[in-house]
């Protein structure tokens, strides 16, 4: 058992400065023993095997970014769910009824999201039938 403040978290710092030696060693080695050969083909972006169409400077829909941070936060809060499958057992009626309100939480949010039309990606009913 460590005894003081260093033994306790020199191994740690072992791993970090060995973690920081083997990415150092790793991008070393590929820079000198990397081919450097810079041509058209090697300089496009590579696209699954297909040619590559349009620019890659196209913009985005302010949408996209959203569903991709709602995707983050749901998957986060979905990581919470772990912890109490542990201690499920212990805790028992308590540990369901602190579930189903984390639960209602997290479907109240989902459910006024897609009603305000963040999970939208065509256009909204009201654009979609108004006469021009």
């Amino acid at each position: 058992m460590p005894t003081s403040y260093a033994e306790t978290y020199f191994p740690v710092l072992l791993q970090a400065v060995i973690a920081m030696a083997v990415a150092a060693g790793m991008l070393g080695a590929s820079y000198l023993l990397g081919k450097r050969v810079r041509n058209r083909v090697k300089d496009m972006p590579y696209e699954c095997g297909i040619e590559p169409t349009g620019s890659a400077r196209e913009r985005f829909s302010v949408k996209f970014y959203l569903v991709g941070m709602l995707f983050i936060l749901f998957d986060i809060e979905a990581i919470f769910l772990y912890p109490w499958a542990v201690v499920y057992r212990e805790l028992k009626m308590f540990a369901f009824l602190e579930m189903l309100v984390f639960i209602v939480l997290i479907l109240s949010g989902f459910f006024y999201i897609w009603k305000k039309g963040a999970l939208d990606w065509g256009e909204t009913g009201e654009r979609r039938f108004r006469k021009p």
